[in-house]
C-alpha cells in the first residue's frame, strides 16, 4: 500500500470531488481541473456512473445475491455500494479493495465502528491471489458474488483488462454477477487528452465499445448490453437520454 502524500494526487479522491465529497486536497483539485480542461464533462459522467452502480447493487441485490466484492471502490461516497445492497438485504456483505490510504482509512473507520458484515483488503488489484485470500475473509466465493469494477479498466490496456477480468471470473462460482464501466470519449481530441493524462499522471486508456465488450464476450451479456450508463435499468417508457461523445460505458454479465 502506498505511503499518504497529500502533494501526490488519488484518483480516487479526485472522484469524491467531482462527487461533492469532502475528502480531497489541493493536489486533487487541480488534477481535478486538469482533467475537466480535456473533459469538460468528467464530474457528471462520474456522478452517472456512481449512479449506475448503485442501481446495479440495488438490482443484484433483489435477485437475490447478498456478497458484493468492489474492487478499486474509492471513497465511500453515499450511496456506496454497502448502503445500497442493505437497501435490499439487511445482512448483505461487502469487500471493498483499494490501495488509497485515504480510502482504507475510511474504510477501515466504519469497520472500527462495528459495521457487521463489511471487509476491507488494502492492496493492488493486479495482485489476484493476494485479494482473493484477502476477501475470503468475509465473502464465500463458493456462493454467488456480484463483483464491481466500476471504472477501473480504463487504468489497463484492453489485454490486461481482458486478462484481469478473467483471472477473477475464473474464482467466482456458476450465479456471480460481472459489472464493469469506464469512461468513453469519442471526439476527434480524446487520443490526445488521454495521452496528455497518461503522460502526466498515470496510463489511462479509452476503449472502443468493441473493446470493452471483448472484456465481457465469454460470459453471458445481460440487457440492454453494452451501453451508456444512463441507460442500464432506467427504462420506463420515458424517452432515452441525449445521446453524448463523452459517457460512461457500461456491462453486466452472468457468470
Amino acid at each position: 500500500m502506498a505511503e499518504f502524500d497529500p502533494s501526490v494526487p488519488s484518483i480516487a479522491r479526485v472522484y469524491d470531488y467531482f462527487l461533492g465529497g469532502k475528502d480531497h486536497f489541493a493536489s486533487d483539485r487541480a488534477l481535478a481541473d486538469r482533467m475537466i480542461a480535456m473533459a469538460p464533462l468528467a464530474p457528471v459522467i462520474t456522478r452517472e456512473n456512481r449512479q449506475f452502480l448503485g442501481r446495479v447493487v440495488t438490482w443484484a441485490a433483489s435477485q437475490g445475491i447478498g456478497q458484493f466484492l468492489d474492487l478499486g471502490c474509492g471513497m465511500p461516497t453515499a450511496p456506496d455500494t454497502l448502503e445500497s445492497a442493505r437497501g435490499v438485504i439487511a445482512d448483505a456483505r461487502v469487500a471493498y479493495v483499494d490501495n488509497d490510504p485515504v480510502v482504507l482509512s475510511h474504510l477501515n473507520a466504519r469497520v472500527a465502528k462495528g459495521t457487521p458484515g463489511v471487509t476491507v483488503v488494502g492492496g493492488d488489484v493486479r495482485e489476484v491471489p493476494v485479494i482473493l485470500d484477502g476477501v475470503k475473509a468475509g465473502i464465500d466465493l463458493s456462493a454467488p458474488v456480484c463483483l464491481l469494477m466500476g471504472f477501473l479498466l480504463h487504468f489497463f490496456s484492453a489485454d490486461a483488462a481482458r486478462d484481469l477480468v478473467a483471472r477473477y471470473t475464473a474464482a467466482l462460482s456458476p450465479g456471480s454477477l460481472l459489472v464493469l464501466s469506464a469512461i468513453h470519449v469519442d471526439t476527434k481530441g480524446a487520443d490526445e487528452g488521454f495521452a496528455g493524462y497518461s503522460s502526466a499522471v498515470a496510463p489511462v486508456y479509452n476503449h472502443s465499445a468493441a473493446e470493452f465488450a471483448s472484456f465481457l464476450d465469454t460470459l453471458e451479456i445481460l440487457p440492454p448490453g453494452v451501453v451508456d450508463a444512463r441507460m442500464w435499468c432506467t427504462r420506463t417508457g420515458g424517452p432515452d437520454p441525449l445521446q453524448r461523445d463523452q459517457y460512461a460505458i457500461v456491462g453486466v454479465a452472468r457468470i
